[in-house]
């Protein structure tokens, strides 16, 4: 059986959400299943010395346009919540929460991704997290689970995981030894699939090796 398309994402990153929108069409039409995988963003900041798109004022002020745009392209709804950059934490702790079959997880995992990015709503405040369990399904006993030391565990384990393996952002996809990073990735991914890999192992290696003369004024 073909492995699963991993997905490392945070909530908290709009991009994320635009991807997610558009993975399950390319998982279908190459079989592959989808194992969404909580990280958080701030940890692979912190990681790798970088900062987000929204603690820089010209970035931010791009963004907001550019997810605007991509949504369209895509034809999701997509809107603002509350506040932003928010805490994750607790809605990345409950998507953590082992659910054995997929079909709940993957709706977990949409459920919380629509309400940060197409209804607008606070998933800091626990009321809309359980309020979020219960339109999938989930008993409470479940979603109290987010709280646990080890649920907790789960999340911090997922984002070092994740830094060891070279990731530095969100969304990003694994799949078959490859990195796919961002919407303008899934392209790649898609083609990937297919069958199709433009990457030279021996250009890659030659870009590891070049030196460089450029010298920051």
């Amino acid at each position: 059986m073909a492995a699963p398309i991993r997905f490392l994402f945070d909530v908290v990153s709009p991009y994320a959400y635009l991807a997610w929108t558009q993975l399950p069409a390319i998982a279908e039409r190459h079989g592959r299943s989808i194992d969404p995988v909580p990280v958080l963003f701030a940890g692979l900041l912190r990681a790798h010395g970088t900062r987000g798109p929204a603690e820089v004022p010209a970035r931010r002020d791009y963004v907001v346009k550019d997810i605007q745009r991509i949504a369209h392209r895509f034809g999701v709804p997509i809107d603002l919540p509350p506040a932003h950059p928010f805490n994750p934490l607790r809605a990345l702790r409950t998507a953590s929460i082992p659910i054995p079959h997929p079909t709940p997880r993957i709706a977990l995992v949409d459920a919380i991704f629509s309400a940060v990015w197409r209804l607008g709503r606070n998933v800091e405040d626990p009321q809309v997290i359980e309020e979020i369990g219960a339109t999938v399904g989930l008993d409470p006993a479940v979603i109290a689970e987010a709280s646990s030391d080890e649920t907790k565990a789960r999340l911090r384990t997922q984002t070092d995981e994740a830094i060891e393996l070279g990731v530095f952002g969100v969304p990003t996809m694994l799949v078959d030894g490859e990195m796919f990073w961002g919407c303008d990735s899934l392209p790649h991914l898609d083609t990937f699939l297919g069958g199709t890999n433009p990457v030279s192992a021996e250009f890659c290696e030659r870009w590891r090796t070049l030196g460089s003369t450029a010298q920051r004024a």
